[in-house]
């Protein structure tokens, strides 16, 4: 029987020793090694019951977590308060695929998904259409509350409820985001403590205009990786108002950071909630110091490689939305597009062009006239993970461009700014 090196309450010690059941001791013991494994000093209550899952995907090499699935519900144990997901991995009505990648999509990768989403149905999921990267949108319901407590994991919603929103939540794995929730409990540490929350760098951004977000957030990201950065300077470009068009950029911004480094928080001046309560405090003593200008910025952007087999040759599909885009975004997009073309003389999109954006986002979008003038662009609105459709190797042979740092960083996509990439995917002026 394994000895906690953490101190447990009579209760968790009970659940551990069985008391409950051997799957939810199993489940017990599992958030516990973990917590063991970065020095916790005791299991502190998931006080946001939502929990959100990052492997929404039924690859078909992921027998071992079908089995666990299995046995969750053999045992009767689920999350009471239900739980949202990352995105479905395809979508072939509005994400083109030949015959042979559907072949790969059904057969050899994601045969198992209709089954997997039956698992989940049964271990709480809200509903059929909960699966975004986005879970914190209003329209996906799934949206903690300031000192909340979590157990999610996704890097991005997790960077985006420790900044944005103020929860707590450490960058979790996939199945422990599931095992805390059901247990109720999670290890405390890290981002679940005050010390853990405190800012060992601080960033001035001296810009000479507004900082395009996945740039700004790529260069923190890989400049201070795991750690915590306190950015100063950013509310003379973004206000100090945490409104739905900062969320916006906060998300984006904070998605790179997520991904080209590792940072699970961050502190903005004067605008997110913990750096409005504590300023300045939320610095350790002599912090590290980086300073972000136009000339950095510039650096940073051209840094990216390109990964295409052909450098040369120019895109062929483009994917806008990772993380998913708000409906404000996708309505911006939407109008971009549409006008763009217009001032060129033309009807439809030079590229294929998909948004991602969440299921309740798409379904408020289709009502509106303007998602059928987008439509008859040629331009698509889905609700995928572009991540995931790059797990295809035959996906490799399209030439990706994408204004998501993001998805960038994870696949062969080629990495334009929003204003160079509406000027390809909206093509040449008609002649």
């Amino acid at each position: 029987m394994y000895q906690p090196k953490m101190k447990l309450t009579e209760e968790q010690l009970a659940i551990l020793n069985g008391k409950e059941g051997e799957t939810k001791a199993k489940v017990m013991e599992t958030i516990v090694r973990y917590g063991d494994m970065f020095e916790a000093t005791e299991l502190v209550k998931v006080t946001h019951g939502q929990g959100h899952l990052v492997t929404s995907f039924g690859l078909q090499l992921l027998t071992p977590v079908y089995r666990i699935m299995d046995e969750l519900i053999n045992a009767g144990l689920k999350v009471e308060d239900g739980f949202t997901m990352d995105p479905r991995p395809v979508d072939f009505e509005n994400v083109k695929c030949d015959l042979l990648e559907k072949l790969i999509f059904k057969k050899i990768l994601y045969g198992t998904q209709g089954r997997y989403e039956e698992q989940l149905k049964k271990l709480g999921l809200k509903e059929k259409d909960a699966f975004s990267c986005a879970c914190y949108f209003n329209e996906m319901g799934n949206v903690p509350k300031k000192g909340d407590v979590l157990s999610w994991a996704e890097s991005s919603a997790v960077n985006y409820a420790n900044s944005v929103l103020g929860a707590r939540c450490n960058r979790n794995s996939g199945i422990i985001d599931i095992f805390g929730s059901i247990i109720g409990y999670v290890p405390k540490f890290g981002l679940l403590t005050d010390e853990g929350r405190k800012a060992t760098w601080k960033v001035v951004v001296k810009t000479t205009k507004k900082p395009i977000p996945q740039i700004l957030g790529s260069a923190i990201g890989m400049k201070v990786m795991e750690d915590v950065p306190y950015v100063i300077g950013l509310d003379k470009w973004i206000g100090e108002e945490l409104n739905d068009d900062v969320k916006d950029y906060l998300k984006d911004f904070g998605a790179a950071t997520a991904s080209n480094g590792a940072v699970g928080l961050y502190h903005i001046d004067k605008i997110t909630p913990e750096a409005k309560e504590l300023g300045e405090k939320l610095l350790v003593d002599n912090p590290k110091e980086y300073i972000i200008d136009d000339e950095e910025l510039e650096r940073v952007y051209k840094s990216y490689p390109v990964m295409w087999k052909d450098k040369n040759k120019e895109g062929n599909k483009a994917f806008i939305g990772c993380p998913h885009l708000s409906l404000s975004q996708l309505n911006a997009w939407a109008d971009k597009i549409i006008n763009a073309l217009k001032e060129k003389g033309r009807k439809k999109v030079a590229i294929e062009t998909v948004l991602c954006t969440a299921p309740q986002v798409r379904a408020k979008f289709i009502e509106t006239e303007k998602y059928k003038q987008l439509y008859a662009t040629g331009a698509r609105v889905t609700c995928i993970c572009p991540l995931m459709y790059t797990s295809n190797p035959l996906t490799k042979r399209h030439r990706l461009m994408t204004c998501s740092n993001k998805l960038r960083t994870y696949t062969l996509a080629r990495y334009y700014k929003d204003d160079e990439l509406l000027d390809l995917i909206t093509g040449k002026k008609a002649k």
